[in-house]
């Protein structure tokens, strides 16, 4: 697994630089130095805290730092610094048996919707649209997915997600085209999102079936949910929160205990909770142009 995170750092942190001398990252050089910086001291301070040994460097840290980068733009940079130290602080302390419960990044994000709905939003933009840059995306993702043994959810997700946009956005929308669904593939961020996110091997399921239910009920609910408020990007981060908890806390590994399930059913409703809150804001639409 070390070795699966040091790729996908290399690959993203390579993305990152790309997109800030390319494209359109929102945050300074000196912002992006700080808050990579800021997510090693954490960890390290963490492991201090746990008395326990760095036998890596914090690859997989940074790649969170990251995710959240790419994906969230706020101009109050405080607000990295604290969406970032609550995701490390749920993979170290919030845990049930085999790990952590909640994807980090996607955690994060949906942190920042929640306490900061005004303050953060999550955009598929900062990366433009560059068709050399979203093959390079493309082919090192898929690389890291067949060695992580993740690429089905990838494949099923996009193949399902065009077909609910179809059945229940195109078809039943006369003042929307195909073509506006599949042009969200353009967007690199989204593609980011795709092949990155949505493939935590630690918060995914391991056996073929499991991985395509799972990304069979994210593009399902991610559209049902399109449908009944309209399009929102943060409709796909919600549902990965919500469908990623559901497998980690009830599906990963049996809970032997009442008091474990007990546990578990209450996290999830917070979990519901949150993801209705954030949901019944007011929507908002960020523009990223140049």
């Amino acid at each position: 697994m070390p070795n699966i995170q040091l790729q996908q750092f290399i690959n993203l942190f390579l993305l990152l630089l790309l997109g800030y001398f390319n494209a359109n990252i929102y945050l300074s050089g000196y912002a992006l130095a700080t808050i990579l910086l800021f997510t090693i001291s954490l960890e390290y301070l963490f492991s201090l805290y746990k008395k326990t040994k760095i036998h890596h460097f914090p690859f997989s840290s940074l790649t969170t730092a990251i995710g959240v980068i790419l994906m969230m733009v706020s101009s109050q940079y405080w607000v990295y610094f604290i969406v970032i130290t609550l995701a490390l602080v749920q993979k170290h302390f919030l845990r049930l048996k085999a790990g952590h419960i909640f994807n980090p990044s996607n955690f994060a994000l949906i942190m920042a919707l929640l306490l900061f709905y005004d303050n953060a939003h999550i955009v598929l933009g900062q990366l433009g649209d560059d068709a050399w840059f979203l093959y390079m995306v493309l082919f090192v993702g898929m690389v890291i997915l067949w060695q992580a043994k993740r690429w089905i959810i990838s494949l099923v997700f996009v193949f399902s997600y065009l077909s609910f946009q179809y059945v229940f956005i195109v078809a039943l929308d006369p003042l929307i085209i195909f073509e506006d669904i599949y042009e969200r593939f353009y967007s690199i961020s989204f593609v980011v999102f795709i092949l990155f996110m949505l493939t935590d091997p630690r918060t995914t399921p391991t056996t073929i079936w499991k991985q395509v239910l799972f990304a069979f009920s994210i593009a399902l609910m991610a559209t049902l949910m399109d449908y009944g408020y309209g399009f929102r990007v943060q409709h796909l981060f919600l549902v990965l929160f919500g469908i990623s908890s559901f497998y980690t806390l009830f599906m990963r590994q049996a809970l032997s205990s009442k008091q474990e399930r007990v546990w578990a059913g209450i996290l999830f409703i917070l979990v519901l909770a949150v993801i209705i809150f954030i949901q019944n804001q007011v929507p908002y639409y960020f523009e990223m142009d140049g």
